[in-house]
């Protein structure tokens, strides 16, 4: 029983110390662009700063969430989870309609064409939705649960690499390093299933086929007359 027990809290703070890497490296992206100069906050909609706020709430509730677990707190858990998983969906559609609103404003990167823009921030947006409602309905399964969960979280990890990597130099081919991270990132729970399970958990296989489909995904939707003529339309 106490062998169990620990192997049990082994497992949590493996998931806690996911989402503390996670949460600090999406943060350390975006306050590190803002401190270099590049963003004016001021000058920002409201609807930015609430999708900022928004984010903030998921990285919280994606760190406590484990540490509820451990301390064997499951009904705040549950509730919270819900919590979450309304969260989850606003932020999927307040993601769509900000990468809507900065094509109508011509507030997007300038290394981006507008096509490439509505299809990197809706496929990311729908893809994160779609991962989370999964992840609650897997709720019962706690292996695919929690893994879903921190897949969702690695798929929306661009944003903080567009503000990492020098994007206006890898106009074209950005998909690629930005991939190459998120599968590095996978690639830690896959070694985290190798040590404790012996094989890699068909989760975290789905998560490494989920990132590779969504940048495949954005590049050509990019270059589809429909996306093209749609974001030309919103971009004019």
């Amino acid at each position: 029983m106490a062998s169990t027990a620990e192997g049990a809290a082994r497992a949590e703070l493996f998931w806690h110390r996911m989402a503390i890497g996670l949460a600090i490296f999406i943060v350390f992206g975006f306050l590190q662009f803002a401190l270099r100069g590049f963003v004016d906050p001021i000058a920002a909609p409201f609807w930015v700063h609430l999708h900022g706020v928004a984010m903030l709430a998921w990285l919280a509730l994606l760190i406590v969430q484990p540490t509820l677990v451990s301390r064997d707190n499951l009904a705040l858990h549950r509730r919270l989870g819900w919590i979450g998983a309304g969260l989850a969906l606003f932020i999927t559609a307040l993601g769509i309609f900000t990468g809507v609103a900065s094509l109508v404003l011509n507030r997007f990167p300038p290394f981006f064409t507008p096509p490439y823009f509505l299809a990197l921030t809706t496929v990311e947006s729908l893809v994160f939705g779609l991962m989370v409602w999964a992840a609650v309905r897997r709720r019962h399964t706690t292996a695919w649960h929690r893994r879903l969960m921190i897949g969702a979280t690695i798929v929306i990890l661009e944003p903080a690499l567009g503000r990492i990597l020098p994007m206006p130099l890898m106009i074209g081919w950005s998909d690629i390093p930005i991939g190459l991270i998120q599968l590095g990132v996978v690639g830690i729970v896959a070694l985290y299933d190798r040590r404790t399970l012996g094989r890699v958990h068909p989760a975290t296989k789905a998560i490494a086929a989920i990132v590779i489909a969504v940048r495949v995904t954005i590049y050509l939707l990019a270059m589809t007359p429909p996306v093209i003529a749609l974001a030309e339309r919103l971009a004019g």
